[in-house]
């Protein structure tokens, strides 16, 4: 809306709240809305829309219908005294919500210059406070995200190759736990029929109310009818044997991170169904050569990891091995497109590409935190940077056993660059597990927002005193930005490890996988565009001089060292990856 006249005249149009409201907020409206608030004229068919729009023409042409000049009107924008009222609580929200967005600052800007001055001064302001922000990091950051996800339709060797889809009308999921539920809340929603598997009454019980509670919820925020919400119910059946497998066109497991569980599942599921169903693990580090090794359907063995909550983040990352076929690959694209997800291709080692990118985002804090640095501190810095929460608030949201478990599968295959911090086993061994059960880092009581709680204090000290990393046993010191760079910058050293391996296929897939499936904020670009924008030297410099002080944690790839060396953004393509290295 901030261009080609929108902010003048949407607001005469509609009224001043409901344009500023729909000018912050960005989201689509229905066309039978358009027509009730005063945007839209008239809704036809689509096959009499030009009749209906000479017509429209004609009566105006003729005086039966009026010209309404939006520009110059003003009867829908109320006195001068209520106008400012509206733009200045605007101002508020969009303070409190879009910290580090100047663009909503700048629209309500030039809508008050209308407002005040006249349409025709609103429309010279707009063209002019456009030319700059468009020009601005923010309005690149957001075109790079916008045009990331339209890349990610192009994969190399699977779309190219003149295939079709197979239709996906029938999926089992194995496993009803948070991510199964979640996973198949998003199938049944888009029409698809699921199979849910669980080993027990019990869990399957367990699994289908958590599916259940999935569609109330949306029902209640408005975001699903509720005769939608019934049909989709309808789709889903809860089992406690694999009888109904043989008729599956696809699988998704979706069991807890135990490398032989995973082999036996697959090895089941394998005699199970046809062989043409597609296999799919939800893993969300483990190899996936590992999980498929012990069957002989390597083919058709894919990762297909959704983040969570699974029904409601957008992000589908799609692992493929060297075996997979690219028909299976493409199947899976076109399930993610169909349930609303953002297919993004990825090649197979542990933690893939975006768990793999941040698993330093959390050692960083850790190490920061051992070193002496306040967690609270840390939080809010990352709070600020423009990331939904810090890592540690991240943690207790999420529950100790996964960091533990995904830090066990880092550390066994990046020994050269984890750090072991003692701290929460130390948590979980004084009975706290974060949100789960209302005490970690933070306070959880219900209705209210999570309050730091002082009695971890002696907690953290004794983790310092164990890791034992301070230097001379004192705190360092550090600034603002030191702390968010000493937190990111691994991440980003992480990433070009991962660009140089081939694990994606291009920068631009890493950014919007960052921005999706990790909530990096999207007006920054995603990572890697973060990271040029700071500039390679800088990133590289910093960890390099961090290296020599923290350890190897920080120690600069070999990737990163030659682009900021050579001064090549780290988002150039790469001239040649070999193909011995590529994961893809």
């Amino acid at each position: 809306m901030f261009s080609f006249q929108g902010t003048q005249r949407l607001p005469r149009l509609v009224g001043l709240s409901k344009a500023v409201e729909m000018m912050m907020s960005s989201r689509p409206i229905t066309a039978e809305e358009g027509k009730n608030i005063g945007l839209i004229d008239a809704i036809v068919p689509s096959q009499e829309l030009l009749k209906a729009s000479q017509q429209l023409a004609l009566d105006i042409v003729g005086g039966v219908k009026p010209w309404l000049r939006s520009l110059y009107r003003t009867d829908k924008l109320g006195s001068l005294s209520e106008a400012r009222d509206t733009l200045k609580m605007a101002r508020h929200q969009v303070k409190q919500t879009y910290k580090n967005m100047p663009q909503h600052h700048a629209c309500l800007d030039v809508i008050e210059e209308g407002v005040i001055r006249g349409g025709y001064d609103g429309v010279l302001k707009e063209a002019k406070v456009f030319k700059e922000i468009v020009l601005s990091d923010t309005a690149k950051g957001l075109f790079n995200v916008f045009f990331a996800q339209r890349a990610t339709t192009k994969v190399p060797n699977v779309t190219d190759l003149g295939l079709k889809p197979r239709p996906v009308r029938k999926v089992a999921v194995i496993g009803g736990g948070l991510m199964g539920s979640g996973i198949a809340t998003a199938l049944i929603l888009s029409n698809i029929y699921v199979v849910l598997k669980e080993i027990n009454s019990e869990y399957l019980q367990k699994g289908i109310k958590a599916i259940e509670a999935n569609i109330r919820s949306l029902v209640s925020r408005n975001k699903l009818l509720q005769d939608s919400a019934d049909k989709a119910l309808l789709m889903l059946k809860g089992v406690l044997d694999y009888s109904e497998f043989k008729n599956m066109e696809m699988v998704i497991e979706a069991v807890i991170e135990n490398i032989p569980l995973k082999q036996k599942l697959f090895s089941e599921i394998e005699e199970a169904c046809s062989p043409h169903c597609i296999l799919a693990s939800n893993t969300s580090t483990i190899d996936l050569n590992i999980i498929g090794e012990k069957t002989g359907s390597q083919h058709r063995i894919v990762g297909a990891h959704f983040f969570s909550p699974a029904h409601v983040m957008p992000l589908l990352e799609i692992v493929r091995t060297n075996k997979t076929s690219p028909q299976v690959i493409l199947d899976l694209m076109t399930v993610g497109k169909i349930i609303k997800k953002v297919p993004v291709v990825v090649g197979n080692c542990t933690g893939f590409a975006v768990n793999r990118t941040f698993f330093p985002y959390s050692q960083g804090a850790h190490i920061l935190v051992n070193l002496g640095v306040d967690i609270f501190r840390i939080d809010q810095l990352i709070s600020n940077f423009g990331l939904p929460m810090g890592p540690f608030q991240l943690q207790d949201l999420a529950g100790y056993g996964v960091f533990v478990a995904t830090s066990k599968e880092f550390s066994t295959s990046f020994a050269d660059r984890t750090f072991q911090s003692p701290l929460l086993e130390l948590l979980m061994k004084d009975g706290r597990n974060g949100k789960n059960n209302g005490k970690g880092y933070y306070i959880y009581e219900k209705g209210n927002k999570p309050t730091p709680d002082p009695s971890v204090l002696p907690i953290i000290q004794e983790s310092r005193r164990l890791t034992n990393i301070m230097p001379g046993g004192k705190p360092i010191s550090v600034t603002d930005q030191e702390i968010v760079e000493m937190i990111l910058f691994p991440v980003v050293n992480e990433a070009c490890r991962v660009l140089d391996e081939g694990v994606v296929v291009r920068a631009s897939d890493l950014d919007l996988a960052s921005v999706l499936g990790m909530s990096f904020p999207s007006y920054r670009g995603g990572i890697v565009f973060w990271a040029d924008t700071v500039g390679a030297d800088h990133v590289y410099k910093s960890l390099k001089k961090w290296s020599e002080e923290y350890g190897n944690f920080y120690r600069p790839s070999r990737f990163l060292e030659e682009r900021a060396t050579r001064g090549i953004p780290l988002s150039a393509p790469a001239s040649e990856i070999s193909t011995s290295r590529s994961r893809l």
